[in-house]
């Protein structure tokens, strides 16, 4: 099994051990694969979320997935685009640095990520993209078991992207 997979894919639809949430700091849903998230896991994962009290920047939180297909959801806050001058690399790369944490300390074998922030956050797609396949990579080095990583693309520039950055960091 190929342990990086790039599709174009509803990410509310994978039968993966956890979903990501590119979410925002409330964690009570939103626009985009957030909103998508929570209206596919139903209301019971509103009120799980309830009972958190929100995520800052840069972090993550683990809940059960309800309806979805995935038995959990992991959401993580990523940063708005600002320029670039204020921490959003930094932020970005501890979101996925995080989401691998609650994946090994729950045991987990495999996960799909939307591109976090790359939505209406405004994050540059190559940027975010470069970031996301590094982290990756880093992770899958040390992971015990075997990890299968799903990046769930709403487009097809996002996965063209993904792709171009998993061919890079193959052939170093």
């Amino acid at each position: 099994m190929i342990p990086i997979q790039v599709i174009q894919a509803d990410i509310t639809g994978l039968d993966v051990d956890a979903i990501v949430n590119a979410a925002n700091n409330s964690l009570l849903g939103g626009g985009g694969v957030d909103g998508a998230i929570h209206s596919a896991a139903g209301p019971e994962l509103l009120a799980e979320c309830e009972t958190i009290g929100g995520c800052p920047t840069g972090q993550a939180r683990i809940t059960r997935g309800y309806k979805l297909l995935a038995r959990h959801v992991i959401h993580t806050v990523g940063p708005v685009w600002q320029g670039g001058q204020n921490n959003e690399a930094e932020l970005l790369t501890s979101c996925y640095r995080e989401c691998f944490r609650l994946v090994k300390e729950n045991n987990l074998s495999s996960v799909a990520f939307p591109a976090i922030s790359c939505g209406v956050y405004g994050y540059p797609a190559d940027q975010a993209c470069a970031i996301a396949m590094q982290e990756t990579k880093a992770f899958l080095r040390e992971a015990e078991p075997p990890l299968q990583v799903i990046f769930a693309c709403f487009n097809q520039a996002i996965q063209t992207e993904l792709e171009k950055q998993f061919s890079l960091l193959c052939s170093q």
